[in-house]
């Protein structure tokens, strides 16, 4: 039986570093195994335990049967689960004593331009969590909410799209309480169709 995002996200409470590059392991961080072109993260699942993960989130059955029970979860989809967790987490901001809210930040043309100087004016006055680098996509943007803590005061979000609907899918998990489009232009207009969808895939955000 598949595990669910609630227990989940009890052992991420207990263990609140999460990472998806097993040789980034260091101890008590829970893995997530993500699948890509060439590699396939299930396959390092016992090395990262031995390395000292706490837990590991894994989709391959057969690989799933022979780790510990009580360190490894499994799910359909790895990379789902990630962001269903940090859906999951997203909601608990509102519960917190100090709320804090997100903003979320896309365009064509300098987005973490925009979400640097946004930070750096912020965090005069708030502690302030902000995507580093441009970790803006569908990996990216779950790592960041997951590292957003009752300590916080302020999120700032970057989203970054080349298809229609990745800025929607990220909002989903997201839930921006304040927006800001950069600009719109023709750029990944092989993944947009024309600059009328890249218009439509930013304006998402709204």
């Amino acid at each position: 039986m598949n595990s669910s995002i609630p227990q989940l996200y009890e052992a991420f409470l207990a263990h609140p570093h999460v990472t998806t590059d097993s040789r980034k392991v260091e101890g008590d961080e829970i893995f997530f195994a993500l699948k890509g072109e060439r590699f396939d993260g299930n396959q390092y699942a016992a090395e990262v335990l031995q390395k000292g993960a706490a837990a590991v989130v894994v989709d391959n059955l057969e690989g799933y049967a022979s780790l510990p029970a009580d360190k490894a979860f499994l799910f359909d989809d790895v990379l789902t689960a990630l962001q269903q967790l940090a859906a999951h987490h997203r909601q608990q901001f509102r519960t917190w004593a100090r709320p804090v809210p997100v903003i979320g930040i896309t365009g064509t043309n300098g987005k973490t331009t925009t979400k640097e100087l946004t930070r750096a004016v912020l965090s005069r006055k708030y502690n302030v969590l902000a995507t580093q680098g441009n970790l803006n996509n569908q990996i990216g943007v779950p790592l960041t909410l997951l590292s957003v803590t009752p300590d916080h005061e302020m999120a700032i979000i970057e989203m970054g799209a080349n298809h229609p609907m990745d800025i929607a899918d990220l909002c989903a998990i997201v839930h921006p309480d304040y927006g800001l489009i950069t600009n719109v232009g023709k750029a990944h207009l092989l993944g947009f169709g024309s600059l009328e969808g890249v218009i439509a895939a930013k304006t998402e955000l709204y």
